[in-house]
This record gives C-alpha cells, sequence and structure tokens, in this order.
C-alpha cells in the first residue's frame, strides 16, 4: 500500500495520562485509566520541514520507496495556528462534520465524551491545508496545518453529527487550497462527513469526505481529501498534481498481504474461496476464474490458503465479516435494515428446520392449502414443540424472545403473483406473460429458423436436430404454417438446452433433484396474446434412449393437462436457476464488480467520470461479499434451494462464456435476441417486434434517459478531438477492465475501443445501466414472482412420470398430489422465499436514479453539469408518468386487466421495503 505519512515524527508523540486536566467530564476506575493511556499528548517542535512520503507495502509490510518521484516536500509551521489579524495574512477556519452512531452503547457514549474533549483541546486532528499552487522552495504545494480544536458554538441540528474547527492564518499568496491532509490521533477511527473552509473571498470551499478516517494506531499515514472539484488529469492544478497520483497508489493493492479492515485497498482474485475443504471434502468447490471456468474477477481478500488445497482461500464465517475496502461497508441504517432482513430469514428457515428435526423428516407440500398456511397462518409450534424447542440449549433463548401468546410466529406476506388472482399463475397465458414481464424477461427470443439446432458436440449429447418437429408445432397455429410464423415473426423461444445439457447427469445425481434441459416455444396469436405451445424437455442420450427427448403440448384431456402443468414447473425452475445465477449474479453483480475495483484503483475522486459513476458503485462490493460468504458459496442457501446444486457456480461461469459486453447494452441484447428491429424512425433506433413487451417498453425510456445524461456530461468534459485519448487515468482505467477484470475475457474482439466520445458514452451507459435499470428489472421482483412455489419453484424433485414408471398410476390417481411431490419441500421453500423477500427489499436509505443526493450534490460544482442533472431528473419524473399510464392501459394485456398486477418493477422512485418498484442507483442487495 502506498499512502501519506504524518509529518510528525514517533519523538514528537509523549503518551501520558490527561484526564486529570478536565476531571468533571471524565470516568473513574480502570476504564478511565485505560482511555486516558491511550491518548496521545502531541508536544509539536518549532517550525519543522515535514515529509510527507509515498510508503508501498510489498508483502504485506511498509517498505519507503527511495524513489524521489515518490517524495513530497511540504512546508509548513507545525505550531498550532490560532486566529490573527495581522497584515501579513488571511484568517480561515475549516470546520470539519463528524458522523457519529445513529444507537450507541453506554461504553460508546463515554468515549465518544473523552473523544470530543480530546479534539476540543487540540489533541485528536490534525488539518492541512494544501495550496493548488507550487511553491517555490519545494516545488510542491504549499501547505500549512493546525490541529482541530474547540467545539462549535450552535450545536447541529441532528443528534448525530458532531463540528468542530480549526483556525489557519494563511500568507496572502497562499492561493486556493484545492487538497487537505487529515491525520486521526485519536484512538479510533471516525467517519468523516465533510469540510467546509471559511474566510477566502472565492465564499465557503467544500471538500466531500463521506469516507472512514482511519487511527494513526492502525496506519500512520494521513489521508488526503481533495475540494469539490473536477480536473482531468492534464488539468489538475500543479500544487495537487502529486497528490492526485499518490492518493491513487494508496489504494492499489499489489496482490500480497492479508488485507485489514481499516483499509481502502482495491485489487483483484479469482473466486477461489467459495468452497471449505478444510472443513469437509463434500464442501470443495473448483475455483471459478480460470481458463476452463472463467469469469469476472472480484475484489481480493487475501486471507491465508487453505490448509488441504494452497490454491484455494481459507473461509471466513459469520458472525465475522469478510473484508471489503473501508468506505465499500454498510453504513448504520443499511446494517440495521439488512441485520433484521438476516434475522427474518434466519427465523423464516429455523422454524421449518425445527419442524423437520422434530418429525426425523423434511416436510413436503401435501395439498395446497399448506402453502397458503404461510401466509394466512404462519408458523405455529404445539405446547410440546416449544417445550423441546426452549430446552434445547442452542435455540432457547432465541425461541423465547420470538414465540408470542398466541404461539404463532413469523408470516410471509401474500406475493403479489396470487394477491390478485390466486388462479392466474396456473394459465398458460400468465406463463407467458411472466417471460417478457416477470423476473426473468431477458431470455425470451425470435424464433428465427425451423428446425432447432443444437451447437453441442453430438457425439457427446446426441443429434443436433431438436425433437419439435413442424406438424406438431403447426396443430397449435391454427392453420398458419411454421413459415408463415416465423415470417410474420410469431414464434418465439426460451432456450436452455445447451446450457444446461452438460450440467444434468450430475444436477440429476444430486438426492431430491430431478431437471430436463429445456425448449420452449411461444405463438403470438392474432389477437396480441402470447402462448405457450409446445415444451420440449430433454437429457443426456444413453445406449438405450439416444434420443432422450420428450415433447409436451398442452392437449385436451385430463392426464396431458397434468402432464402439461408439470413440464411447465420444469421450466420455470430452469428459469429461475438461470435468472439466479447467470442473469442476476453473473450479468450484475459479479460483472459489475470488476468495473468498481478498477474505478478507485485508476481514476482519481476529482476525475469527472469517477463522480459520474460513484452513486452507481454504492455497497455492491459488500453485498457481493456478504453473497461468497452465505448465498453463493458450498453449502450456501442457493446450493440447498436451486436445481444447480453444488454446480451452481459451474453453471453460472458456463453462463459468463457467452457474455459479451457490447450485448449488455439494452437496445444491442434486444435486437440480438430478435425482439426489436432497427429503425431510424424511432428512439433508440430500435422497433419492438412485440410491442406490448413491458421490460423492453419501460427499459428503452431509462436507457434513452440514461444515455442522454451521459453523452452531455462527457461532452462537457471531453470538448476537444483528443481529449479522451490523452486522459492517461481513463485509458488505464479501460484498459484494466479488460485485462484484470475480466481477465478470461481479455482478448476478445468485441470489447468497444475507448477512443472517442462516442466510445466512452456508449460504455458508461451500459454500466449505468446494469447497474441500476438492468438489476432492478431482474431483482426486485423475485419475491413478487419467486414468493409461491407453483409458479416458481427453484427445483423439482421428481421427473414426469412414464406410462412404464412405478409412480404412474399414483399420478393417475391423484395428479395433485403428485404434482405437490415433486415441488421443493416445505423446509426449502421457506429458505428460498426468505431469501427472495430479503434481496426484494428497499432499504430506508437507499438511492434512486434520478435523485441528487447530498453527496453527489456536494460533488457537483459546476452550475452546468447541475443542469444536466436535473434535466435527468425532470426525465425520469416524465418516465414514471408514463409507466403509471401504460399500467392502467387496457390495450396493454400484459400489464393491465383481470388480476394482472401492474409491470413497475421499471417505475423509477420507490419506498422502502418489499414493493415490486424503484430503480436504485446502484446494486445495493
Amino acid at each position: 500500500m502506498l499512502s501519506l505519512r504524518a509529518n510528525k515524527s514517533i519523538q514528537d508523540l509523549s503518551w501520558r495520562p490527561t484526564v486529570r486536566r478536565h476531571s468533571e467530564t471524565s470516568v473513574t476506575g480502570k476504564f478511565s485509566w485505560k482511555i486516558t493511556h491511550l491518548v496521545p499528548s502531541y508536544r509539536p517542535p518549532q517550525k519543522q520541514r515535514a515529509l510527507v512520503k509515498a510508503v508501498v507495502s510489498r508483502n504485506g509490510d511498509n517498505n519507503k520507496s527511495s524513489s524521489a518521484a515518490e517524495q513530497v516536500q511540504v512546508n509548513q509551521d507545525s505550531e498550532p495556528v490560532s486566529k490573527s489579524t495581522s497584515k501579513d495574512g488571511i484568517d480561515v477556519k475549516a470546520v470539519i462534520t463528524i458522523r457519529k452512531k445513529l444507537k450507541e452503547k453506554l461504553s460508546e457514549k463515554i468515549e465518544d465524551q473523552w473523544e470530543s474533549f480530546i479534539i476540543g483541546i487540540g489533541q485528536g486532528i490534525l488539518i492541512q491545508l494544501i495550496s493548488q499552487d507550487i511553491d517555490p522552495v519545494t516545488k510542491s504545494g504549499k501547505s500549512i496545518d493546525s490541529f482541530v480544536r474547540g467545539w462549535m458554538p450552535k450545536p447541529s441540528n441532528h443528534p448525530n453529527i458532531v463540528e468542530y474547527a480549526a483556525s489557519f492564518t494563511v500568507p496572502h499568496d497562499f492561493g486556493l487550497p484545492g487538497a487537505i491532509l487529515i491525520t486521526n490521533y485519536y484512538g479510533k477511527e471516525f467517519f468523516l462527513r465533510e469540510i467546509i473552509v471559511h474566510g477566502f473571498r472565492e465564499g465557503p470551499l467544500f471538500f466531500p469526505g463521506h469516507t472512514w478516517i482511519h487511527s494513526r494506531n492502525a496506519n500512520p499515514e494521513s489521508r488526503i481529501i481533495f475540494r469539490n472539484e473536477v480536473y482531468l488529469p492534464s488539468q489538475t492544478p500543479a500544487g495537487i498534481k502529486d497528490l492526485r497520483r499518490e492518493d491513487l497508489l494508496s489504494i492499489r493493492g499489489n496482490g500480497r498481504g492479508e488485507r485489514k479492515p481499516h483499509e481502502r485497498i482495491y485489487d483483484y482474485a479469482p473466486y477461489n474461496d467459495l468452497g471449505a475443504p478444510d472443513k469437509s471434502k463434500e464442501l470443495a468447490r473448483p475455483v471459478i476464474g480460470d481458463q476452463e471456468r472463467p469469469y469476472p474477477r472480484r475484489c481480493r481478500t487475501g486471507r491465508p490458503p487453505s490448509k488441504s488445497d494452497p490454491s484455494f482461500e481459507s473461509r471466513i464465517e459469520k458472525p465475522h465479516p469478510v473484508y471489503v475496502p473501508r468506505d465499500e461497508t454498510f453504513e448504520e441504517i443499511k446494517q440495521n435494515t439488512f441485520s433484521a432482513g438476516r434475522l427474518k430469514a434466519l427465523l423464516h428457515n429455523l422454524i421449518p428446520s425445527i419442524a423437520a428435526s422434530l418429525s426425523s423428516t423434511d416436510i413436503p407440500f401435501t395439498c395446497f392449502t399448506d402453502i397458503d398456511k404461510l401466509y394466512k397462518v404462519g408458523f405455529v409450534l404445539s405446547n410440546e414443540e416449544q417445550k423441546e424447542v426452549t430446552e434445547n440449549p442452542f435455540l432457547g433463548n432465541l425461541m423465547n424472545q420470538v414465540l408470542t401468546v398466541g404461539e404463532k410466529l413469523l408470516k410471509y406476506e401474500i406475493p403479489d403473483v396470487i394477491k390478485r388472482d390466486r388462479f392466474a399463475w396456473l394459465r398458460d397465458n400468465e406463463f407467458a406473460r411472466q417471460a417478457i414481464a416477470g423476473v426473468n424477461p431477458v431470455n425470451i427470443e425470435l424464433l428465427k429458423e425451423f428446425p432447432i439446432l443444437s451447437k453441442l458436440d453430438p457425439a457427446v449429447y446426441g443429434p443436433a436436430e431438436s425433437a419439435i418437429t413442424k406438424e406438431i408445432i403447426e396443430e397449435e397455429l391454427h392453420g398458419m404454417s411454421v413459415e408463415e410464423a416465423i415470417q410474420e415473426k410469431k414464434l418465439f423461444l426460451l432456450d436452455y438446452h445447451d446450457l444446461l445439457l452438460p450440467f444434468m447427469e450430475k444436477m440429476s445425481s444430486l438426492p431430491g433433484r430431478k431437471a430436463y434441459a429445456s425448449r420452449t416455444i411461444f405463438f403470438y396469436n392474432r389477437t396480441g396474446h402470447l402462448l405457450p405451445i409446445v415444451i420440449e424437455l430433454s437429457l443426456p442420450p444413453t445406449s438405450n434412449s439416444p434420443q432422450n427427448k420428450r415433447v409436451f403440448t398442452h392437449g385436451n384431456d385430463a392426464t396431458t393437462h397434468w402432464i402439461w402443468k408439470q413440464a411447465k414447473a420444469h421450466v420455470s425452475s430452469n428459469d429461475a436457476g438461470i435468472h439466479q445465477l447467470v442473469n442476476h449474479w453473473l450479468r450484475t453483480h459479479a460483472c459489475m464488480e470488476p468495473y468498481i475495483i478498477a474505478t478507485h484503483r485508476q481514476l482519481s475522486s476529482v476525475h469527472p467520470i469517477y463522480k459520474l459513476l460513484h452513486p452507481h458503485m454504492r455497497y455492491t462490493l459488500e453485498i457481493n461479499a456478504l453473497a461468497r460468504q452465505s448465498l453463493i458459496n458450498g453449502g450456501g442457501i442457493i446450493e440447498a434451494s436451486f436445481s444447480p446444486g453444488k454446480y451452481a457456480m459451474e453453471l453460472s461461469s458456463a453462463g459468463y462464456s457467452k457474455w459479451r459486453f457490447d450485448m449488455e447494452a439494452l437496445p444491442a441484447d434486444l435486437i440480438q435476441r430478435g425482439m426489436a428491429v432497427e429503425d431510424s424512425s424511432n428512439p433508440n433506433g430500435i422497433k419492438l417486434v412485440i410491442e406490448d413487451y413491458p421490460y423492453a417498453a419501460d427499459g428503452l425510456l431509462i436507457w434513452s434517459a440514461i444515455k442522454e445524461l451521459v453523452e452531455s456530461y462527457v461532452k462537457y468534459y471531453y470538448s476537444d478531438v483528443n481529449s479522451v485519448t490523452a486522459d492517461i487515468e481513463l485509458q488505464a482505467w479501460w484498459s484494466e477492465i479488460k485485462n484484470k477484470g475480466h481477465f478470461d475475457k481479455r482478448n476478445e474482439p468485441w470489447w468497444p475501443n475507448l477512443k472517442t466520445k462516442e466510445d466512452l458514452s456508449g460504455i458508461l451507459t451500459i454500466m449505468i445501466w446494469i447497474a441500476s435499470g438492468q438489476h432492478a428489472a431482474i431483482n426486485f421482483g423475485q419475491y413478487p414472482f419467486g414468493g409461491y412455489v407453483p409458479n416458481r419453484p427453484t427445483l423439482l424433485r421428481k421427473f414426469i412420470p412414464h406410462e412404464s414408471d412405478p409412480d404412474y398410476e399414483k399420478f393417475i390417481h391423484n395428479p395433485q398430489q403428485s404434482f405437490l411431490s415433486s415441488l421443493p419441500t416445505q423446509l426449502q421453500a421457506t429458505k428460498v422465499m426468505a431469501v427472495q423477500d430479503t434481496l426484494s427489499t428497499h432499504s430506508p436509505d437507499e438511492e434512486y436514479l434520478g435523485q441528487i443526493h447530498e453527496l453527489q450534490g456536494h460533488w457537483i460544482c459546476d452550475n452546468e453539469v447541475v443542469k444536466l442533472y436535473k434535466k435527468f431528473s425532470a426525465k425520469l419524473e416524465e418516465i414514471e408518468e408514463i409507466i403509471k399510464k401504460r399500467n392502467k392501459d387496457s390495450r396493454l394485456k400484459n400489464r393491465c386487466g383481470a388480476g394482472i398486477p401492474p409491470y413497475e418493477l421499471l417505475r423509477p422512485s420507490s419506498g422502502p421495503g418489499v414493493t415490486g418498484r424503484g430503480i436504485p442507483n446502484s446494486i445495493s442487495i
């Protein structure tokens, strides 16, 4: 790690008890002794010239660089400066705002009082103003420093906000400060909201913080806080040019050393931390992110290698946190909301676990009433069960806290998919509607050629041609030929055959898992309705069945009708797995992570593109780290609840093999899937093949608004023809994304160039769309659609019976029981419902697209840029009204009608909770 060392030597610090100097604020006893002996008392030498040195971490150690280019000499008066009326200087005051915890323990409140005392007497925080102008002697920015001391006469309006001040007398020729070095001499970190410098004739100067300032005990290097100005690298004022470089170097990892919680180091690693081979051979998992299993890179933590295999990183389990750079962690409100969600998930998972342990079996659903009870009654424990549970030493304390008088525990909210019409999920038109207006509307494609052919090796996977014949399709087309239907763009396909078939044998060998590779054909009829007409379910070929494929249609009798239901359930299960592992986790969460890491490593915080992207990076690394710890890890929730089981991340890697950055642009994706055609007369240059395609129709509005903002923003800052290619930080950023962040795809020819403003605008629009609109569309509908298990089972436990199967008679006798017994068990279902409920929840501190939040507002220092954002916000308000009107338009059958829930996943605004709408700026859940 490279960072800035504070300008005080260790000899300048003496450690002495100071509590007696202010006895009325002290505490007594042993705790007081500990505090007073941890507070450094600073005795500054007179007019010392200090060095601020770059220190590069190698093998986790701090080794001083001998390069003269890595030293910045700062001329400063080390004596704290008091306010002066001297004609030789300007009196200025730096007001520093610190945020406290919302809820504090008694010990923390006492510690805060002590902190206020130490800072108040000028022994806690050192502030150094660094001028934009060069000192002719040192050849670096002019500098002056002072300790923060005293209290503001007017307390803050917010109880958790504290303000302090540091006074300076700066020479008339000092110029404007462009940066501040801040050194924390107190014993613990603090959260810096902002620093405002008053006294210069240009008015108050704002230095945005919104960052944790580590203690000098943890790291002796000072932090750099830049003023809220925007500079391309070539435009950086001379006085802070070296600091810009040093600040970037200070947060770049070098692939070595274990990361500490207080650090802000960004680096790359493959997904070699998902398995736990030291715990059990059954929990060993392959490395995801190599030549065999390509994948984007994650944020490196540097934990020690596994004892059983050094190529794997050792695991760290809850409640211990996985490292992310300090400023990437959840803020207190978000943490409390997420913790509440985790508690809710724990309780939901726990109750069926108890029931399973008491009955020594994992109970299947036996009738639809069992499912309805999840929403109407909640979980109920009898007196005997309560007694057994509360006497359990592990569960007793927890359960005593949550059991109610009525012995009922938490119950689920009714999901939207059955709230208006509890039988809608049974109908074919609802099954089809969810392919274009559900939680996974991004896989359906136009059927362009017939017959349908596989691209898999026929020597391994059997004949390439699908078992779906022309005759089978035409029976469902009411007199239209296949050729006519293809020509008129009436046939559509949901094809998971090639992605899933290589995994079928392994998946179906897992206990309680049975799956097929699926293809589904939809017909867009003359009345404007999309309907499923044929389903093909395939298994790998065997010696007895070289063409191991079954084809289903809805039929006209009871038997084929129930078989058709089971076939649709298998398609839905496949759709749920592909949605979660490829479209949701991979294409948004995992692919966004390298963009965030590269942005911090290569773009200075004063770079215009950093400021543009910053709102779209919030919380993503933290939520991804939590996912690696509990969701996508070996034995985690995803493996336990979805069909691929232990092969889940290998399937996700297979999905990455088909991933292309340029095709993540919404218009390009729609054209590639045949769901739109090029049309220059329409906005975005395309026309939808199905006009009533809610995800695409609303998504294009959001895409267009983002694109307009980005193009205007880029044009404003990159006015010269060669300004994009001349931007060394920007070019390094794009190179690192391709060559490090997406290392396994680094040689692909489809990566866009970065030479022009148009190139840059296109790249940034894709990134912001992924973080905002795309993630919202495929995340916040998880519980509204998946919360009702029969509608969207995440796994199935039985194959569809053949007439020759022993279970076929049971199916004929009780088809409902056969269907329910193939669904996830009650434990499996409630597990995934709890997770989907948590993942579909908006936090109270959510920051939504188009809303200029406090930090973003402080960073925007240019009125022209403010106008761009206001225009963007106004555009999104218009889009909100358009979507509301569309959801009331009776002509749009996929979003309006009897029992049809409106399509609101791409409505920009939302309140907290599971609302099924709202577009956050970033992937924050």
